[in-house]
């Protein structure tokens, strides 16, 4: 820094500057608030149809959410330049008493060209020990201006970089002050230092301080970026693959440490490709650009063949934690499933042998998995990102090809959990804290699923235990849409429904992929709980609000009992057709997979937004249903249905043990269906003090479960194969 420009310096500029910022702040607050508690509940709240029911509301809800942006990076920027304009007064203070003082001992400072200084005697004789004097004066002006330019640069490059960071919109950059902001943009510099180590100086100090800089900043948008930028997509693919060859093998804390360090560096990763600066984009065409490369960890072993791990494969092993960006997400799968959809013959049928590793020893992933197979760690990249699962899923031939796949691969859990994504807006282990319709697009990626599915032969082949739960939570979640599927046109006011294309599904489909998905103890149990919740949903929902449907509700409610049946029917079916063929999981099996799943499904249903990761009513709310909602509407009922089928608790003419135990029958399960929806109808109607007589009501359940059953069996003959027929 200039010492005439700081000695001198009046920052009254940027002290409006500062003044200007905080009123900004003010005024973002307030739209922020309104976006937020008008505009966006308004739209959640709204009786949306066709288009708008997906693009417009998304559109609105992204809208709020770009102002919650604004006031937290006007925030960021009113404190940095606080932060600065503070420290600059007080070194502009304290460079003036040096000055003073030297004045005192006859020592005048003048400025030079170029933004320097001199000091000189300005009293002669020169008194004794000046020259010490001198050095010591001149060493304290420099460390003046070195800190006041430290803090001008900092600043200047952290604004700049919260500026560059987002191309449209706003960045969510937080920060109390430049010492903060300016302490991540070293810390990444330091920490991409030591990935750009000489692996042969690398020690495991280094690691676990890379691992602790990593954990405390992986969600820091800055230091990502400044991270990713200075080490470098090739050293960093580089580092990994040295990483995980040097520590092959490492059991106990060291392997426990190095799985976090793996879960850390992706989380970072993930957060950098956020950034929209130049730089940034570079940097990740840069990084999909290594797929190809050879990455070799230790040339110089003779027992180490002459290729190591593929580029692809380092990239997907650091995609199994966080939310990578959409956009680059789109980018990477293009490339890379290109590759694996490359062998010719049947769809899928090859694709694992373009993965082969010639050095077998790589293992790129501490923990399970080797990594071989990057379209796992890619799958997983989805599952954390629904919207880029849904735009991958959107290509049919991407779709059928990964579906396919997954018969000769071990990456059917990670592609299971990618399409559930992909056909909910939900990422995989989140919880929504608002509704999510379904789109178009998501109803035709489910349609093709199930289709896929209901193929004689192969379609079986698909559900096996890595992703029969998966295909069991997206039945759950499209229970909407295959209710009005195999019922028929003009059901939609029975079956309410907030997706853009409820009408969507093909019948046959639905019918035989519920049966095949019915086969596995998990999709049995997420089909059986999918059910249940929105059956106990609509009926409540028809109950307390009668006007829901313009008719006698009786019919509605018999319609709802017809549909259950007919699903747990087609459910109940697969089970004995299973028993018969042999193929049947122990009853205890299934009774574990209700209760793991139903506990969470419990969960979620009880925070009032749906059921999770499902996406079922009341989360798929039309207009009307909502106003239900907000009173009082799903006042805990489906959490009693959940616990019956959970417990087993059922009237005292059902027979004992679980609602669906798969040893006691057909008849025995027809009956727990009927006790279940009798059970549910009549929670509703206590809870919200309906008119509508018990014993009628039983009477309409009891014909339309009976109803249902019997049609299940007929429609199973008439579309699949099976032992029993």
């Amino acid at each position: 820094m200039d010492i005439e420009a700081l000695r001198h310096g009046n920052f009254a500029s940027l002290g409006t500057a500062v003044e200007d910022w905080t009123g900004m702040i003010t005024h973002l607050t307030a739209m922020e608030k309104t976006a937020r508690d008008d505009l966006m509940a308004r739209a959640n709240r709204a009786n949306w149809a066709g288009v708008n029911a997906t693009v417009s509301r998304e559109f609105i809800n992204r809208t709020a959410g770009e102002f919650a942006d604004a006031v937290t990076q006007a925030t960021s920027i009113r404190n940095i330049l606080r932060d600065t304009r503070s420290e600059l007064i007080s070194y502009r203070d304290e460079l003036n008493r040096v000055i003073d003082r030297g004045w005192d001992k006859h020592l005048s400072v003048v400025g030079t060209k170029g933004g320097g200084f001199t000091v000189f005697v300005n009293v002669h004789p020169e008194p004794a020990g000046s020259k010490e004097a001198m050095k010591l004066l001149r060493d304290d002006l420099q460390e003046i201006l070195n800190k006041a330019t430290e803090s001008d640069s900092t600043a200047a490059q952290v604004l700049k970089a919260i500026a560059n960071h987002a191309e449209y919109g706003f960045s969510d950059t937080s920060y109390k002050d430049r010492d903060t902001a300016a302490d991540a943009l070293q810390a990444a510099k330091d920490m991409a230092k030591i990935v750009k180590k000489d692996p042969e100086n690398r020690t495991a100090e280094d690691l676990a301080r890379l691992n602790t800089y990593l954990k405390k900043y992986h969600d820091d948008p800055l230091f990502s970026e400044q991270f990713a930028l200075s080490a470098e997509p090739k050293d960093t693919l580089q580092f990994w693959a040295e990483v995980t060859d040097r520590y092959a093998g490492v059991k106990g804390a060291e392997l426990e440490g190095l799985k976090d360090l793996q879960k850390n560096l992706s989380l970072t990763l993930a957060s950098a490709t956020y950034s929209d600066s130049a730089q940034m984009k570079e940097w990740k065409h840069g990084l999909i650009n290594e797929g190809n490369t050879d990455f070799r960890a230790d040339p110089t072993n003779p027992l180490k063949g002459p290729i190591g791990a593929i580029g692809f494969q380092v990239i997907s092993s650091l995609m199994g934690h966080g939310k990578y960006d959409s956009e680059f997400l789109d980018d990477y799968g293009k490339k890379l499933l290109k590759s694996d959809m490359a062998p010719a013959g049947s769809v899928g049928m090859n694709t694992k042998d373009v993965w082969t590793v010639p050095d077998q020893s790589a293992d790129l992933i501490f923990g399970d998995g080797n990594g071989h197979d990057p379209v796992t760690g890619f799958m997983d990249a989805l599952s954390h990102n629904a919207e880029a699962a849904t735009n991958t899923f959107d290509d049919k031939a991407v779709l059928d090809h990964v579906l396919q796949s997954t018969r000769y691969t071990d990456r059917g859990e990670s592609v299971g959990h990618a399409l559930e994504a992909a056909v909910t807006s939900v990422s995989f282990g989140e919880v929504p804290t608002e509704p999510a319709p379904h789109t178009k697009t998501q109803v035709e990626i489910m349609k093709n699923v199930m289709n896929a599915v209901a193929q004689p032969g192969n379609g079986t082949d698909l559900v096996d235990s890595a992703i029969g739960a998966s295909f069991g939570h997206m039945a759950s979640a499209y229970m909407p849409e295959i209710s009005q599927a195999l019922t028929g046109k003009g059901s939609d006011s029975v079956f309410l429904s907030g997706s853009a294309d409820p009408s969507g599904l093909k019948k046959v489909d639905s019918e035989r992929f519920l049966y095949e998905v019915a086969r596995d103890k998990d999709g049995r149990a997420a089909i059986r709980l999918g059910e249940t919740i929105y059956t106990s949903s609509l009926l409540e929902a028809h109950v307390s609000d009668p006007s829901l449907f313009d008719g006698d509700p009786n019919v509605a409610i018999k319609a709802v009992a017809t549909n259950a049946g007919l699903i747990e029917g087609i459910v109940g079916h697969s089970v004995a057709d299973a028993a018969i063929a042999g193929t049947l999981e122990s009853e205890k099996s299934e009774k574990e997979a209700l209760k793991g799943q139903g506990d969470f499904y419990k969960a979620i249903a009880s925070a009032g937004v749906g059921v999770g990761a499902v996406a079922l009513a009341p989360q798929n709310l039309s207009g009307a249903m909502v106003g239900a909602a907000g009173g009082g509407f799903f006042g805990g009922i489906i959490g009693m249905a959940v616990d019956r089928l959970m417990d087993g608790r059922e009237e005292e003419t059902a027979l004992d043990a679980s609602l669906y135990a798969s040893g006691k029958g057909l008849a025995h399960a027809q009956d727990s269906a009927v006790v279940q929806t009798q059970n549910s109808a009549r929670d509703a109607i206590s809870a919200h003090e309906s008119k509508l007589p018990g014993d009628s009501t039983d009477m309409l359940i009891l014909e339309g479960i009976n109803a249902g059953w019997t049609r299940s069996d007929q429609v199973l003959e008439d579309s699949h194969v099976r032992p029993s027929s």
